[in-house]
C-alpha cells in the first residue's frame, strides 16, 4: 500500500513545516507521499512546505474541497489521507491505516483531543468516539481508498464549507467507515478567541443550516459572522 497525504493550506506558515516533519518522521522508510495544496498564501506557507520535503501544488481555484480534489488528482497513492495543517497526526498512522484497509475498511477517521487543558473541550473530544455525523469533522483527518474516492467523484466543490461532512455521508451509503480508536491532536485556536459556548452555538447553527440544505456560501458567511476567528 502506498499512502498519499494531502494537506490543503492557507496561511499555515506556523504549522506546515512541523506537520510535514511529523509525517515524514513517523513514516520512517515506508512509502508515503506528502502533497500540500496551497491557496496562494501570502505568508510563505508553500515555500516552507517545500523546504520541509513536501510536494507543493498551487490551488487552481478557491475552496478546501477544490484544493483536496486537486491534490488527489496529482497524488499517486492507493490510499488518500486528508489532513488539516494544524493537526498533529498519530505516530502510528501508516501502520494503522494499512491495517484498516486490509481489514476491509475503505474509509475512516481518527478520534481527536485538543491541545488544551480546558475541561469543557473534553466533552467535544469524547463525542468523537461515536458514529453520528455531528461527531465528525475534517480535523479528525480522513482516509479513503483511491478507488472509493474516484467512485464518489471526490469532494463536492459546491460545498465551500462542511465538505468533509458531506463526503462522509456519501461514503457511509456505500462502504464501511472506521473510527480509529486512537487520537489525533487538534488545535484549540478557535476556542482561544471565542468562548466554548459561542463556538458550540456557531457549530449547531452551521449543522442546522446544512441539514436544511441552505447554500454553503450562506452557511460559511453566517459561521464567520458568529465567531471572532473562523
Amino acid at each position: 500500500m502506498k499512502l498519499s497525504v494531502i494537506i490543503p493550506t492557507f496561511n499555515e506558515a506556523a504549522n506546515i513545516a512541523r506537520l510535514v516533519g511529523e509525517l515524514r518522521r513517523h513514516a520512517a522508510d515506508r512509502p508515503v507521499e506528502i502533497v500540500v495544496v496551497d491557496a496562494h498564501s501570502p505568508d510563505g506557507t508553500a515555500e516552507l512546505a517545500r523546504q520541509a520535503g513536501a510536494t507543493v501544488l498551487l490551488a487552481p481555484k478557491p475552496g478546501r474541497a477544490a484544493q483536496m480534489n486537486h491534490g488527489a488528482a496529482h497524488a499517486t497513492g492507493d490510499v488518500l489521507y486528508f489532513v488539516h495543517a494544524d493537526v498533529s497526526i498519530h505516530p502510528g498512522y501508516v501502520a494503522t491505516l494499512g491495517q484498516a484497509v486490509a481489514q476491509g475498511y475503505a474509509a475512516g477517521c481518527y478520534r481527536f483531543r485538543f491541545d488544551s487543558t480546558r475541561p469543557l473541550l473534553r466533552i467535544n473530544s469524547y463525542g468523537t468516539r461515536f458514529k453520528g455525523i455531528m461527531s465528525r469533522g475534517g480535523d479528525q483527518t480522513l482516509f479513503v481508498t483511491r478507488a472509493l474516492f474516484q467512485q464518489l467523484g471526490g469532494f463536492n466543490e459546491h460545498f465551500v464549507v462542511m465538505e468533509d461532512f458531506e463526503i462522509i455521508q456519501r461514503i457511509r451509503r456505500v462502504a464501511s467507515f472506521l473510527i480509529v480508536p486512537q487520537d489525533v491532536l487538534v488545535s484549540a485556536r478557535k476556542y482561544q478567541n471565542n468562548s466554548w459556548l459561542r463556538v458550540q452555538v456557531a457549530n449547531l447553527t452551521a449543522f442546522s443550516l446544512y441539514f436544511l440544505k441552505v447554500s454553503p456560501v450562506r452557511i460559511a458567511r453566517t459561521y464567520k459572522a458568529m465567531l471572532n476567528t473562523y
